[in-house]
């Protein structure tokens, strides 16, 4: 195992310790414990800089099923590098900043078990090459983040909160898993490298819409893409340093990654081009206009959230769509370093604005805004902090959000303005929609931290407000630094980490030397595109209450959520009937859904392989094999009429020994010798239960009944002999008796080879039979202690 393996696992392997540690030292904060492995990670994963600057990736391997090609493949280049610094370094802020956001009353060791499992989580998606082990950590996260959202379980919405997001991000990842499965049979590879090396294969496949759209689901979903995003705002349950690192800065950017990552391969597609593009435009677009309403603080940060994903997942899109049509090489880069940079802006001021709200409700005992107000004198630190980051989402100068943002008005302008034959219809929607959404963004933003630090005091606060202590403004104040020194040195990050991130999107070892500046001239239409956002944001912030009421107009039954849980709950309904439907409580029923099915499932297979029978080699069929076979069918047509329970037994044993000596006119007496002693032992104890029995007369069956049970009981016996027949006469392998015929004397040294079968060769089945056999016993001694009386009450004495 490498270094870069130790580096993937180590919170996992931190968690077990911590698991631990939490029952011997909860007099100190477990979070001191746990914030040496963020910061570990972090500090290495800085080390690798410069190796990936200058070989532009690390691969290295661990193998785990190497036969089926499913191996721990670490694959780290500039994006999967951005990404692993990003859960890393939040991850460590996070830690901090929860020392002081929880008491220690809390169940502190569930809390920091989860975080770390989810570091895991997330660091194996973004550094795997795998696709089946990045489906495993994809996974991971899902469940990891459904603990840290239902963390305060004993709440309702908790609970809900954490469901709905398992439920939506999970089913996307299980068909994101069929994606990848359809791209290994066109590619017959699992590795994303090899994939993109294999693209000419996968454009000419008409296998490649399909993985397209199944990939894409699972990125929409783990990214809240519309019309997924509905889960995010409820997740804004968990407590807030769950929010701002799953909702900010990691989980929700997964999918974010996996676009980032399959672009080259399918930026051939004009399905995937303009499905991304324009999901994401539509995205933000939505989301900034539905967190205006919000009056919950989180609410407010969980739809900015996601309108800034959609931001971010556009301009992957364009970066796409100027591929696919031939744009120049400059629009192209244009938009995939803006997608890098914003994803690297957005985790600095929306951690730290998380942070900031989690500190208002805090020191205040709620997050309402209409519980808040002018606060800015008792929380001045707290203000100053919300204000800065709260900006830099809104784009304005001279924070880094308005750098990105200008980088994405300008590739969205470009677009449309290229003259591309393929948007022509569409030439004006994206720049609408980019510069409506951003003023929308501008409005809550401004709502953000005017309607908390300004105005006039509501007096309404659960706790009398004040600031927060140092250990909890710590990690908002190295965030909101960092807003502000990329916002005012925005190259500072270009060469070491913007660039090779987006040289790994763009599937290139060529430098690209990006250069990010503030001021891009009167010439330039994303600057008048800013001016239009700040004058139209401004008016429609300060006459808010004029258009406010048009929230009112869509009724909650024509909501994606109203849909959702109308979905739940006649899905539930459904479920329930179906299952009732089939689940009758009779073991007969049962065993007729399992007969049926294995008549349906062996005909249909025979009808699509062909038969093919062969009785050249077969043994001639002497007259005692067939008064064998007579005296079996007449034993049986026997029990099927009869009444009699004895009569009934002595037809068992008839059948049991007619076989008995079958195997020995096969020359088989091992086998015999066992048929006879089972047969023994089964015939007296039938008679010893049946004496014991209850003597009930047997009940009449009508014809349906016994006509229903002679057709399956035909069909199965016709199937299981095509099957011996159709076996003995097509067999592909040698058969496994030579192996035991040939060393049954030197591997087992015995002289039986039956026994040396059952002990030696197929030991762990007897054992397991044995086991069963154990099992069955048990329950049938609790059933024979265990009485009901005539009045449905437990005989006590006989439990």
């Amino acid at each position: 195992m490498t270094l870069i393996h130790l580096a993937v696992l180590l919170p996992l392997i931190a968690a077990v310790i911590i698991g631990i540690l939490y029952h011997y030292y909860k007099k100190i904060h477990l979070g001191w414990f746990v914030l040496p492995v963020p910061l570990f990670i972090v500090i290495y994963l800085f080390t690798l800089i410069p190796t990936i600057s200058q070989s532009g990736a690390i691969h290295e391997t661990l193998n785990f099923m190497p036969r089926i090609g499913i191996n721990f493949d670490i694959y780290v280049d500039g994006l999967g590098l951005l990404f692993a610094i990003l859960i890393s370094g939040i991850g460590a802020l996070v830690v901090l900043y929860s020392i002081g956001y929880l008491s220690q009353k809390e169940n502190l060791g569930n809390f920091y078990v989860y975080l770390l499992i989810f570091m895991t989580a997330m660091l194996g998606v973004v550094l795997n090459d795998n696709v089946i082990m990045l489906y495993l950590f994809w996974e991971l996260t899902s469940i990891s983040s459904f603990l840290l959202i239902a963390f305060w379980h004993k709440k309702e919405r908790s609970l809900y909160g954490a469901q709905k997001s398992m439920l939506i991000t999970m089913f996307g990842g299980f068909l994101m898993l069929g994606g990848f499965i359809t791209l290994y049979t066109i590619t017959g590879t699992l590795s994303i490298r090899e994939m993109i090396s294999s693209m000419p294969l996968i454009a000419d496949s008409s296998l490649a819409p399909l993985a397209i759209i199944l990939i894409l689901f699972g990125a929409f979903t783990k990214s809240a893409q519309f019309p997924f995003y509905i889960w995010l705002p409820d997740a804004m349950e968990a407590p807030t340093p769950v929010s701002a690192y799953l909702h900010s800065a990691t989980m929700v950017k997964a999918g974010l990654y996996i676009v980032a990552r399959f672009t080259p391969l399918f930026a051939f597609s004009e399905l995937w081009v303009w499905t991304v593009l324009l999901v994401g435009l539509f995205t933000l677009f939505w989301a900034a206009f539905n967190a205006v309403k919000q009056d919950d603080l989180k609410g407010v940060l969980a739809f900015s959230t996601v309108s800034q994903l959609g931001l971010i997942m556009s301009l992957l899109g364009a970066g796409a769509l100027a591929v696919s049509t031939g744009a120049d090489e400059t629009l192209f880069t244009i938009a995939v370093v803006a997608a890098v940079f914003h994803l690297i802006n957005h985790a600095t001021f929306k951690g730290a604005l998380f942070m900031l709200v989690g500190i208002i409700d805090h020191e205040t005992g709620t997050r309402s805004l209409k519980k808040l107000g002018g606060l800015a004198g008792l929380m001045p630190v707290s203000m100053t902090l919300t204000i800065i980051t709260s900006l830099s989402m809104a784009g304005i100068p001279p924070f880094n959000g308005f750098l990105s943002k200008e980088m994405f008005l300008e590739a969205i302008i470009d677009l449309r303005e290229s003259g591309f034959s393929a948007i022509a219809d569409f030439h004006i929607l994206f720049p609408i929609l980019a510069i409506v959404g951003s003023i929308f963004t501008l409005v809550y933003s401004i709502i953000l931290f005017r309607g908390v630090f300004f105005g006039k005091r509501t007096h309404d606060t659960p706790k009398e407000p004040h600031e927060a202590p140092m250990l909890m403004l710590i990690s908002p104040i190295i965030l909101t630094a960092f807003v502000i020194i990329i916002g005012l040195w925005p190259n500072i990050l270009s060469q070491s980490i913007i660039d090779p991130a987006a040289m790994g999107i763009l599937n290139t070892t060529e430098a690209l030397n990006t250069n990010i500046y503030h001021w891009h001239g009167f010439d330039s239409p994303a600057l008048w595109a800013t001016v239009a956002i700040i004058s139209f944001g401004l008016i429609m912030y300060i006459f808010r209450h004029a258009w406010m009421p048009v929230y009112k107009l869509q009724s909650e039954n024509f909501t994606l959520n109203y849909l959702y849980d109308q979905g739940l709950i006649y899905s539930s309904i459904g479920a329930k009937k179906l299952t009732d439907s089939y689940m009758t409580g009779y073991i007969r029923t049962y065993i007729f859904y399992i007969f049926i099915g294995f008549i349906a499932l062996s005909a249909i297979t025979f009808y699509n392989a062909g038969l093919r029978f062969d009785f050249s080699d077969v043994a001639p069929v002497g007259i005692e094999d067939v008064l064998i076979v007579l005296i079996i069918i007449a034993a049986t047509i026997t029990i099927m009429f009869t009444k009699s329970r004895l009569v009934t037994i002595v037809m068992l044993s008839a059948i049991g020994f007619s076989v008995s000596i079958l195997f020995i006119l096969f020359r088989s007496a091992d086998l015999a010798l066992t048929q006879l002693a089972v047969e023994s032992i089964l015939t007296i104890l039938f008679l010893l239960c049946f004496f014991y029995l209850p003597k009930r007369a047997r009940h009449e069956e009508r014809m349906r009944f016994k006509l229903n049970n002679f057709l399956i009981s035909a069909g199965v016996g016709l199937i299981t002999i095509i099957i011996g027949l159709a076996a003995y006469s097509d067999r592909i392998f040698e058969s496994v008796s030579e192996y035991h015929i040939e060393h049954v004397y030197d591997l087992a040294a015995g002289g039986n080879m039956v026994n040396v079968i059952l002990v030696d060769f197929r030991g762990l089945d007897t054992l397991f039979e044995t086991l069963v056999f154990g099992i069955a016993g048990l329950g049938i001694y609790v059933l024979l202690k265990f009485r009901v009386n005539r009045k449905g009450d437990n005989d006590e004495e006989h439990t």
